[in-house]
């Protein structure tokens, strides 16, 4: 359909170092559920950068968050009892966090403290979450994923407007991972992981979304993961499974294929302040990876 696009290669931009790896340390019921094995070490997902260009991080397997700096120095912020998938923050500078187990959750930034904003919808518990974004508005978007895929159509996205409230936009995608929006605000999109597909909705002014449709159909390795979008509305996609980040324009044409230099699981990423590096988590290697936009 498309020519192919034309390639650029990673870096490795920082390492879970080797005193902070966990191998044989992971829980059995982590395991039983297919999310690792004994040999896993870490996990980690979720990249964000805050105001001062520092890069956080999460470690799902063992309830961590890192924070990097930029020589690729990477230090442990938080360690509580759940699983921290999705990262970003707020107007006032605490991070939110997109917990698998316990829900949404925030880190105080002057005390470190941990709290629950909300563990459930209404009187039913989520699927488990996933990943999480922040809009102009300051509406906060995030993805219920769980176990759902082709055999489950139930997987929700989230909308929590400035003043707390809840709404379930959408519940019936199979396993929504990666979320982003498109800078004008009018477009949502959803990795739908086990569909291999990214899915696309409008956005009304009242923030409720219509007109849902299959933005992309991927192939191979695991399916979508990571989302993220630059200011000309390009979206970028990191392809677990595959080693690859695809960058498509606003219409969906391929425009670029990012490898990974180490392993295939390319879990998520961000774009730098300035948009000219993209950063990669691998969480095979547990390594974050990092890419020259600005060289071609």
């Amino acid at each position: 359909m498309f020519a192919p696009p034309r390639q650029l290669t990673t870096e490795i931009f920082a390492r879970v170092p080797d005193a902070l790896r966990k191998p044989g340390q992971l829980s059995a019921e982590r395991i039983a559920a297919g999310k690792g094995s004994h040999e896993t070490h870490s996990q980690i997902e979720g990249p964000v950068f805050d105001a001062q260009g520092r890069l956080w991080i999460v470690d799902i397997a063992f309830g961590r968050i890192f924070r990097i700096d930029a020589a690729g120095d990477m230090e442990v912020v938080a360690e509580y009892e759940g699983e921290p998938n999705g990262l970003t923050f707020d107007a006032q500078g605490d991070l939110l966090i997109a917990d698998h187990q316990r829900g949404l959750l925030l880190r105080d930034a002057g005390t470190g403290r941990i709290r629950t904003l909300h563990s459930r919808f209404r009187t039913e518990g989520f699927k488990g979450l996933n990943d999480l974004f922040r809009d102009p508005s300051g509406n906060l978007w995030f993805t219920d994923q769980g176990q759902s895929g082709l055999q489950d159509w139930s997987g929700r996205v989230y909308r929590m407007s400035p003043d707390g409230h809840l709404t379930c936009e959408l519940d019936n995608v199979p396993s929504p991972n990666g979320i982003a929006m498109n800078p004008a605000g009018t477009s949502l999109y959803v990795a739908a992981t086990r569909g291999n597909a990214v899915w696309r909705a409008m956005v009304l002014p009242d923030g409720a979304l219509t007109r849902v449709g299959l933005f992309l159909q991927l192939s191979g390795g695991t399916g979508p993961d990571g989302l993220a979008v630059d200011a000309q509305g390009n979206l970028f996609v990191a392809h677990m499974g595959l080693g690859s980040v695809w960058k498509f324009s606003p219409s969906g044409e391929p425009l670029l294929r990012i490898v990974s230099c180490t392993g295939a699981s390319t879990s998520n990423i961000a774009l730098s302040p300035d948009e000219r590096q993209l950063y990669i988590t691998e969480s095979e290697t547990g390594t974050v990876l990092v890419a020259q936009l600005d060289k071609g």
